[in-house]
């Protein structure tokens, strides 16, 4: 039987966000992509078709708003850009992501949506660590435009709460990996290390490997985006993470047990955005959302090899960079 309630998920062709469709459409829910025209709805053709998909440019705020016609829920997962480039054009980082997400909580508001679920970034938003693992009231002071933009969209999240009573829940997620992740990406480490393993292609380390990450498989986040849907709870924003520090070395120590394949390792200088090391705490989504993490780092391992072992479109791309 299908529930009620119509989800809208902004930027739903994307990693996470067609995990998230194919997890609402199992569980029963009606579900409406937006994303650019230009999107690859490949993987989307995979899940069925019960989805709705609106083509349209998130700067563009009629197109948003005729999108939001009969939501009850927004997953607002867009993003235009990524840690490693937001620094080079900070402008077109703000008005592309904080500006139009202001125009989505406009007509949120218009449409009466019953509440927005923001995906932040819990590897951007805090910057270099004063304690591990995180909490949620760790100081923030991202150190590149992509977490300050996701800390400003959180805020303006209050604000329309505090104004118009938009309810919200923001989930800042750690280090998420997965089936559907583009491993073509400069973002993703764990998809383009594997893929390129595929392909017996050398793996670029940035700095000595040593820089530590809470590595979350993307199927315990899309059960957090539910049990978030779900609860209600005094807190709006939560980590969702493992609590465990994983190093590139780790990772590398990892793939052959995986893979069955020693991976050939190049070395780069570090990144100036790449902090020392970044772990969750993930205490309050536990008690308040009933969610914690279900998969370690290498069962993720090993679902991911096995999606990109059997995605011949997909290693074809990364053969052909």
């Amino acid at each position: 039987m299908k529930h009620q309630g119509l989800c809208l998920i902004t930027g739903g062709c994307g990693f996470i966000g067609t995990n998230l469709v194919e997890k609402l459409i199992n569980e029963g829910y009606r579900v409406r992509v937006f994303d650019m025209p230009s999107a690859n709805r490949d993987n989307l053709t995979t899940i069925g078709s019960e989805v709705d998909f609106f083509a349209g440019d998130f700067l563009n705020g009629a197109e948003v708003d005729r999108a939001l016609e009969d939501a009850e829920f927004v997953f607002h997962l867009v993003g235009t850009t990524l840690p490693s480039s937001s620094n080079k054009n900070p402008v077109f980082d703000v008005q592309s992501n904080v500006v139009a997400t202001i125009r989505l909580l406009e007509a949120s508001v218009r449409h009466k949506v019953k509440r927005v679920l923001f995906a932040s970034s819990g590897g951007t938003v805090y910057g270099e660590p004063e304690k591990i693992p995180i909490t949620e009231d760790h100081p923030t002071n991202p150190l590149c435009s992509y977490g300050i933009t996701k800390l400003a969209i959180e805020k303006y999240l209050r604000l329309f709460h505090q104004l118009h009573g938009l309810d919200y829940t923001i989930l800042r997620i750690a280090n998420p990996y997965g089936k559907y992740q583009n491993v073509t990406s400069e973002q993703g480490v764990i998809g383009v290390l594997l893929a390129r393993v595929r392909e017996g292609q050398a793996i670029t380390i940035w700095g000595d490997g040593s820089v530590k990450r809470d590595y979350v498989y993307v199927g315990d986040v899309v059960d957090a985006f539910l049990a978030a849907l779900r609860h209600t709870s005094p807190y709006r924003i939560f980590n969702i993470g493992t609590g465990v520090a994983t190093s590139i070395m780790d990772l590398l120590t990892l793939l052959p047990h995986v893979t069955g394949i020693k991976p050939k390792v190049e070395y780069s200088a570090g990144r100036p955005i790449d902090v020392s090391m970044n772990v969750l705490d993930s205490t309050r989504a536990n008690r308040y959302l009933d969610w914690r993490a279900q998969t370690d780092c290498e069962a993720g391992l090993r679902k991911t090899w096995d999606w990109i072992s059997n995605n011949t479109t997909l290693n074809a791309a990364v053969a052909s960079e």
